[in-house]
């Protein structure tokens, strides 16, 4: 047996139930790589986008990722600049202050991918040798004494 099409009714439900959900955390990222009037116009086109294209987008087998998708790469355009994925976590967890499951969800990403990127956005910066600038001596580090053959400890 065929499973039968959505009706408009539970289309137009789902879209709203959809705004509700995703548009304040999609207006304040906006609103914080761009001027609050630019942030309110790109979210306004972004929805725009997402209502007049809802019944292809639902069968997209993650929506909200899509639609996140969107959303970066068009404030990115407005910004000039494309952050990285850990960048956007860090910017909703630690400044939006979103929790994991919430970012998850308007992201369309699992918890352990959000946990990830936020561990990888607090990683220190590399040095063009791709060792950690802010390390410490293995030797040191072990205790290792000062004159352990062949290991250098000093700085």
């Amino acid at each position: 047996m065929k499973p039968t099409p959505p009706t408009a009714s539970v289309l137009t439900t789902a879209f709203y139930a959809f705004y509700d959900l995703h548009r304040p955390a999609y207006l304040a990222y906006a609103a914080a790589r761009l001027p609050r009037e630019e942030a309110q116009l790109s979210v306004t086109q972004l929805f725009d986008l997402i209502a007049s294209n809802w019944t292809w987008i639902m069968t997209k087998q993650c929506p909200s990722a899509w639609a996140w998708k969107e959303h970066t790469r068009a404030v990115a355009r407005r910004a000039g600049r494309t952050p990285t994925p850990a960048e956007d976590t860090a910017l909703l967890h630690d400044d939006l202050r979103l929790g994991i499951d919430r970012i998850a969800t308007i992201t369309g990403t699992d918890p352990a991918r959000v946990t990830a990127l936020l561990a990888a956005a607090r990683r220190p910066p590399h040095s063009p040798t791709g060792r950690p600038q802010n390390r410490t001596r293995v030797g040191r580090w072990l205790g290792w004494p000062r004159s352990w053959p062949g290991v250098s400890t000093s700085r």
